[in-house]
Order: structure tokens, then sequence, then C-alpha cells
């Protein structure tokens, strides 16, 4: 993460000043939340029906067996974009481990449960201040590995009701129902979980836009990530002379 000046408008005095800003995503990582975001919502549009046949809304869409096809050739077109967006992104993982280049910034560590205790006893009104985070906060390290272990079975198991007869050559049949089980219960919990954890913490608690701009202002990093400005400026988090948060 770097940073850059922009100039901005004029304050009350009539000086312009400049404010950095940082980089935080690569054109690579906001790409792939793109294709991920567009895939898993095409996934959760076509499916839910299928989930939920005997329902009066469902039915109307299902209507007549070309209805259904169709809703199931988008179902999987879509889970090969999600598939070979979660094969690119391990691979590129992969590749950069053993370039040494993956510096691990999504990887829990201990600090990740002191920032959440910290959390929890800012919010009951324990402390009163609020816990500083570095680049990456508890929470949104929790949102990522959340997807990616829910993405995992939904992989798999989309693969075991796509293929049936292929896998149950080698495993019981009971596999079968088990995959629609777990791929339908792990899609209505990403679904809730995107809505009720993931829209706030992006929308509500604050508009973040940084996953379509690669950048964050120097505003919202004195306010969201002060370890990490402190780490990549040395300056302390404290507001410019004459400027309130």
């Amino acid at each position: 993460m770097s940073a850059n000046e922009t100039p901005v408008p004029a304050n009350a005095n009539g000086r312009v000043r400049t404010e950095r800003s940082f980089i935080r995503f690569s054109i690579g990582q906001r790409w792939e939340h793109g294709l991920f975001l567009l895939s898993f919502t095409v996934l959760l549009l076509t499916g839910l029906p299928q989930k939920f046949r005997t329902a009066g809304w469902s039915q109307y869409i299902l209507s007549t067996p070309e209805r259904l096809e169709t809703i199931q050739t988008i179902h999987h077109i879509a889970a090969i974009f999600l598939l070979a967006e979660a094969l690119y992104h391990v691979s590129r993982a992969t590749v950069r481990l053993f370039q040494r280049r993956l510096n691990g910034e999504m990887l829990p560590v201990v600090q990740d449960v002191r920032d959440g205790i910290k959390m929890l006893r800012w919010l009951l009104f324990i402390d009163r201040e609020k816990p500083s985070f570095g680049k990456f906060t508890f929470e949104q390290k929790f949102t990522y590995w959340f997807f990616i272990f829910g993405t995992t079975i939904m992989i798999f198991s989309g693969l075991l009701i796509w293929f049936p007869v292929l896998f149950t050559r080698w495993l019981p049949g009971g596999i079968i129902p088990a995959a629609k089980l777990a791929h339908s219960a792990e899609a209505i919990a990403a679904a809730i979980f995107v809505v009720m954890w993931h829209s706030y913490h992006v929308h509500i608690e604050r508009l973040n836009l940084s996953i379509f701009t690669g950048r964050l202002s120097e505003k919202e990093m004195r306010e969201f990530h002060v370890r990490e400005y402190t780490r990549l400026t040395g300056e302390p988090a404290s507001p410019p002379d004459g400027e309130s948060e």
C-alpha cells in the first residue's frame, strides 16, 4: 500500500490543501471481487427458485420444463465462473507464496482475537476508546475466510450434484442428498451473511468503496486503520492542524 497526494477543495480560509490516498486493492483484486460478486449473485438468484420448488413464486418462475432448463443452464454457467475465479485465486496465492511475495496480511493471528475482545469491550461501554486496526480488521478477515470456507463447500457439493453418476461410482449414494443439503444450506447462510454482516460493515457503518476505487483516503486510514497508517507514514494518526475527524 502506497500513498499519492491529490488536491482537496479550498477550505474556509481559501487555501487549497493536498490529501494523501493509499492504495488498498490492486486492479486484479478488484476484478476478482467483481467477478465473484456477479457469479455469486447469479447463483443465488437461480438457485433459490430450485431450492424452494413448492413456493408459489418458485412455481411461477419454473412453470415449464423450458424455464427450468434455462435457469439450470444459467446456474451452471455462473458456477463455472465461480470455479474459475476460485482456481485463479488459489493459484495466484500459491505462486506468490513460492515467490515469497505473499505477506500473509489476511491470515488470522492472535492480535485479531485481542482486537475482537477490545471491540466487544468498546461496544459494551467498558472501554472508552475504540480499538485501532492494521490494514485489515478482524471483521474483514472473518468475512474473507467465511467466503473461502463457504465457496469451498459450494464448489464441491455443487460438483457432486451436477455429476452424481460420476461420483457415485466410488462414493456411497447417500453423498448426493448430503451434498444437496450442504449446498442449499451454505447458499442461504452466505446470503444472510452478505445482507446482515458484510453490507453493514461496508455500506451502513461507512460507505467503503475501496474495493471499486482501489484506494482509501487519508481520513479513512486515520479513522479505521490507525496501525497501518502509522506503519506506512511513521506519523501518529491524529487529525491535521485545524481539521477535525
